[in-house]
């Protein structure tokens, strides 16, 4: 959580996690409706919880939905992160998620690990002004897709909010202004941290296995090419002046060409492997307890 002495003004719930908005100023009540409006949408389109959105119908079988605004920033970013990593981050991951228990019912259980579709590439198509899917699969933005919220709902404030500005998604966050001194939570223990890292002008996002996990040991983060949690790597955080390319590096630092894709990228990162030790980029600025 960041240490700030701006006053919390606003706190809410949206797209299943808590939200902490911090500002100089009060916003404005049509601040906080453009930014609920603008959550909502993003949801319907892109929510696989959701019977309604634009994602779930593609699964059921429609053959295309409108682009959304964000669809091709999103999953050119996917395009580049799958080559990078081997394959093994996929925006067509959705069934393998469900497959363990994580679906729209949150059954939870212990399911059988399902491979995401390889040729994901060939069954999305962006082009124009239209998303279309030729083939099974369900779309799943989790690796970006709460990043990329954290900037538009930040860009939606800019006018509103002229002081610093804090937008935080519950590990996913931007900072405006001064800066932000983060405590890197431990996975194995949220009473503590591994480090603080000070952040201004820029978003730190940070995903851990030990968020949205589950009985026998399973967790949201799969490796895309077999559909099974990541064994290997306990959290990651990385810094970028992007909160979605933060986001995404967070959860590509969890597989070979992590490292690398921060590099091509222009972030900061840190991560813990699932037996204690920690690595960092030799940029990093974070301030770490080892």
């Amino acid at each position: 959580m960041p240490a700030t002495a701006a006053r919390v003004l606003w706190r809410f719930e949206a797209i299943g996690t808590s939200w902490q908005i911090e500002s100089d100023t009060e916003l404005p009540a049509d601040a906080r409706a453009r930014v609920t409006a603008l959550i909502d949408r993003f949801d319907r389109e892109w929510s696989r919880f959701r019977a309604d959105s634009d994602v779930t119908a593609l699964a059921r079988g429609a053959r295309a939905v409108p682009l959304p605004s964000d669809g091709a920033a999103m999953l050119d970013a996917y395009a580049e992160l799958s080559a990078m990593t081997g394959g093994a981050v996929n925006p067509l991951v959705g069934r393998s998620l469900e497959s363990l228990g994580y679906d729209a019912t949150y059954t939870l259980g212990a399911g059988v690990p399902t491979p995401a579709p390889g040729e994901w590439r060939a069954l999305l198509d962006w082009t124009g002004d239209t998303l279309a899917q030729s083939g099974p699969g369900l779309i799943d933005v989790g690796a970006l897709g709460k990043g990329r919220l954290v900037d538009l709902v930040l860009a939606a404030l800019a006018a509103d909010a002229s002081g610093d500005l804090v937008v935080d998604a519950s590990g996913d966050l931007a900072v405006r202004g001064a800066a932000v001194r983060i405590g890197l939570e431990h996975p194995y223990d949220p009473r503590r941290a591994i480090g603080v890292w000070s952040v201004q002008d820029a978003a730190l996002c940070a995903s851990a296995t030990n968020r949205r996990a589950w009985g026998g040991g399973l967790h949201h983060v799969l490796d895309a090419r077999t559909g099974a949690p990541v064994r290997t790597v306990a959290a990651t955080w990385a810094v970028h002046p992007e909160a979605m390319r933060a986001d995404a590096i967070a959860t590509a630092l969890f597989f070979d060409g992590g490292p690398e894709a921060a590099v091509a990228w222009g972030a900061s990162w840190v991560r813990m492997m699932t037996d204690g030790h920690v690595e960092w980029s030799p940029q990093c600025e974070a301030e770490l307890f080892t």
